[in-house]
């Protein structure tokens, strides 16, 4: 048996069409996902490799009524001109292709909605849905030990690509959101997150609106020479 042999074609192909189809989900459904869907998807992505096997990842899963009080709690901070503020610093600005890629994804999700880069009121209305999570009825609030820093980060984000892929697996959608922990005050008022534990993502999950046009476009991705530097 060569190593090739050990890794059956069919897995890959599976694999290879699962993250192909999984995409940024903008527009859900309000049914619920059952909790033992839930259950298997997080038990699933509880496998990501981590620094030493940290595992820093900690999930805050919310739901119902709960869910209901974090977003009004969202949605007040924002409209009252808060500044915001975030546990982990964002970039101070993209360049070059990050920028270039950055809004290729705001036009494609503005035109898909038919909003106009000259309408300023349906551009923020569009925004604030990152604070109803799209209509999903389940987010995940997902944290890391201060102390860990980068390193709990990291882990994190493999955390969340895995949860991502998982729930994918079982028809669920998702959209890992970094505009929800840029609130991190309202977030803290009704959740018990430590101040020791800092706010990394959220990711809004439950079945997607295969109607809702915010649903109907792509993203591009960089090939593999754009990313990927031969060395032998």
């Amino acid at each position: 048996m060569t190593a090739t042999d050990k890794k059956p074609a069919m897995t890959a192909a599976a694999f290879d069409a699962l993250v192909r189809e999984r995409y940024s989900c903008r527009a859900f459904l309000g049914e619920p996902v059952p909790e033992g869907v839930i259950r298997q998807i997080f038990e699933t992505a509880q496998r990501t490799a981590s620094w030493c096997n940290a595992q820093s990842w900690k999930v805050d899963l919310v739901s119902g009524a709960k869910l209901g009080e974090l977003s009004r709690a969202l949605l007040a901070d924002v409209t009252s001109g808060s500044p915001g503020g975030s546990d982990i610093p964002p970039p101070p600005e993209y360049q070059g292709e990050y920028l270039a890629r950055r809004r290729a994804a705001g036009f494609a999700l503005y035109a898909s909605l038919g909003i106009s880069r000259e309408d300023r009121a349906r551009r923020r209305e569009q925004m604030l849905e990152n604070y109803r999570f799209f209509g999903a009825p389940h987010v995940a609030i997902v944290s890391s030990p201060a102390s860990l820093g980068p390193y709990g980060y990291i882990d994190c984000g493999g955390f969340v690509a895995n949860v991502q892929n998982a729930a994918q697996s079982h028809g669920v959608a998702t959209i890992a959101q970094a505009a929800v922990v840029l609130r991190p005050k309202a977030i803290r008022a009704v959740l018990p997150v430590p101040p020791d534990r800092h706010l990394v993502c959220a990711i809004s999950m439950g079945y997607a609106d295969p109607g809702h046009p915010a649903n109907g476009f792509r993203t591009e991705r960089a090939t593999f020479d754009e990313t990927v530097t031969l060395h032998t």
